[in-house]
């Protein structure tokens, strides 16, 4: 594929030829990208893939009012789908220790991260190529399935497979609407629909964790994913009514593009089959997996790491990660994300910032909750709220930040601003993370490091969108998207890895003489732990073996805070404001 240099960045940068990332089987559609290359602005004459034609096409037939229905409807999409997640992640630490497994917690979910991202640029070639309500309803499918699987779980491995099928619906789901919301909005305009698009924490965070509460004391579990899970299905609907009846307009129009089918089923089966580049999505899938999961699962090995399989894993995740780098360098017709993209400092700075920013989070937040309920022996309810007071934060203050931009078009400085409130709220949760904190502090510390996320998650997408055209918006998030799924498996992994290990030895030193033998049934289960009263022996010995290990967990996220300011510097601080007034609104058709 021929690259683009980035519109917004005057920098006398060479054309660079670089195997195509994605793209239909037309010839001329070839020499339609080298024309795009030549092109100033995101204009009709660039090559578009069909998805992208066909978004453009539909938007161009919106009403105003339509065009505000679709937020409304995406925005309450995105409501019942946290609302959801907020549900279940309340519940999760009771489905592992209901099989007495409640150690396993991080180590279910970092596969589903892993693929959940790896999954994303494929996404973005399926959206691209066949269409965002196809790609939307394909998503929906894989959540559906997953939700069902949970719901009748009967084993951790079950539950396992069933959280990396949601994981990938859930947030391919998030993905798509947030193209959805590029697609409908100018580049000035965009920050602020993200923002405003988050806003529906702000009630999740208080409903999901009591409602969570409620299931578990009254029904089960099984019932509160079910309930929901229809729940979303009713509210997506409508969403893909709109765009199938917003089609058949557009093409009663003749602004829809049309599509001659030219290939048999094996021959679209082969083509598919390299443009999603399957070789390189399983091994870089597997090769994450493998590497990361031996962390948390050394622990459960007859020999700990001396085990023949750990080290087997170890040694094939490298293996296949250096496999996938070699495939793509030399042998890959169609690149499993677009490398061109890492060439400019300002996305490559962007995407390594998501992934160290989650890196970060991940090592401390992971077992948090079940922190809070058994070292401050609060409720499902208050330690939801205590956890949930991050993405509060975030969702608060998500249309604010949208807005400073939108008025002064300057990401890099906004990014900059949040800073000092991600040292504070990492460093400070050191000193606070002891037995006798007020659990206030925990709260501050959350809010700190929720405004910091916010303020690098929005300025980062807009740092990548600024710096693309409309085709490439789907690849950009999806790479951005990839390397924080990458970042959080990484500090899944690492929380794992603490916990599994150190804190069976922790609560065997910390246990009374009398109960040591304790040790595997009390690790197993946050049900039994919290069993025991408050100022019991046992209970004690498992409160100071759980603060020992989770500030050794802090210790491990703070590391990750000078990689992430570094990313930020090295930013190029592009007005976006004065690019669309010099170069044009991003996207076509009738947008805000």
């Amino acid at each position: 594929m021929t690259a683009i240099p980035p519109q917004s960045v005057p920098n006398g940068q060479d054309e660079i030829t670089e195997k195509q990332f994605s793209g239909d089987h037309d010839v001329h559609d070839m020499h339609a990208m080298e024309d795009g290359a030549k092109a100033d602005s995101d204009s009709s004459s660039e090559h578009k893939q069909e998805g992208v034609k066909q978004v453009e096409a539909i938007t161009t037939v919106w009403s105003k009012e339509l065009l505000i229905v679709m937020f409304i409807l995406l925005y309450l999409v995105t409501f019942v789908d946290m609302l959801l997640q907020s549900v279940q992640s309340n519940l999760v630490a009771y489905i592992t220790s209901a099989f007495s497994q409640h150690g396993l917690l991080a180590t279910t979910s970092i596969v589903a991260t892993i693929i959940g991202g790896v999954c994303r640029p494929t996404i973005a070639k399926i959206i691209d190529i066949w269409g965002r309500c196809e790609g939307f309803v394909i998503m929906l499918i894989l959540l559906v399935l997953g939700m069902i699987m949970k719901a009748t779980c009967i084993n951790v491995s079950m539950y396992a497979a069933a959280h990396t099928l949601y994981w990938v619906g859930h947030l391919g789901l998030t993905y798509i609407i947030d193209v959805m919301l590029a697609d409908m909005t100018s580049l000035q305009n965009r920050i602020v629909m993200f923002g405003i698009n988050s806003t529906p924490t702000i009630a999740t965070t208080f409903a999901g964790p009591r409602i969570s509460d409620l299931f578990y004391t009254y029904v089960n579990f099984r019932w509160a994913l079910g309930a929901f899970t229809i729940i979303l299905v009713a509210f997506c609907i409508p969403v893909a009514i709109i765009f199938i009846l917003s089609k058949r307009k557009a093409v009663r129009a003749g602004v829809f593009p049309t599509k001659v089918k030219t290939r048999s089923a094996w021959a679209s089966t082969k083509y598919y089959f390299v443009q999603f580049d399957v070789v390189g999505m399983f091994l870089i899938t597997f090769g994450f997996a493998l590497l990361l999961l031996p962390f948390s699962l050394a622990k459960y090995a007859p020999s700990g790491w001396k085990t023949g399989y750990i080290i087997a894993m170890i040694v094939l995740g490298v293996v296949l990660l250096t496999a996938f780098g070699i495939w793509e360098r030399f042998f890959a017709p169609v690149a499993f994300f677009p490398y061109k993209f890492l060439q400019n400092r300002t996305i490559l700075g962007a995407c390594v910032l998501y992934g160290a920013m989650f890196a970060s989070i991940y090592c401390w937040d992971s077992y948090y909750q079940s922190y809070l309920q058994v070292v401050h022996d609060q409720s499902i309810t208050i330690s939801g709220y205590v956890l949930n007071a991050f993405s509060l934060t975030s969702a608060f203050i998500a249309p604010f930040c949208g807005l400073l931009i939108r008025y002064t078009g300057n990401y890099k400085w906004t990014a900059i601003a949040g800073i000092p409130f991600c040292v504070l709220g990492t460093v400070l949760l050191i000193h606070f993370r002891v037995p006798d904190t007020y659990v206030g502090y925990l709260v501050m510390c959350q809010i700190f490091n929720g405004v910091s996320s916010e303020f690098w998650t929005l300025a980062g997408q807009l740092a990548i969108m600024a710096n693309i055209s409309h085709q490439e918006i789907a690849v950009g998030l999806a790479l951005f998207g990839l390397f924080g799924s990458v970042g959080s498996a990484v500090g899944l992994a690492i929380a794992g890895g603490i916990w599994t290990n150190l804190l069976p030895t922790k609560l065997y030193e910390n246990l009374p003489e009398g109960s040591k033998n304790l040790t595997t049934k009390i690790y197993g289960s946050i049900t039994i732990q919290r069993s025991y009263p408050m100022g019991s022996p046992i209970r004690n010995a498992i409160i100071a073996a759980y603060a020992d290990v989770q500030r050794k967990m802090v210790i491990a996220g703070a590391c990750f805070i000078p990689l992430c300011v570094v990313c930020i510097l090295i930013w190029k601080n592009i007005n976006v404001k004065k690019l669309e007034e010099t170069k044009g609104k991003q996207t076509k058709g009738n947008v805000w």
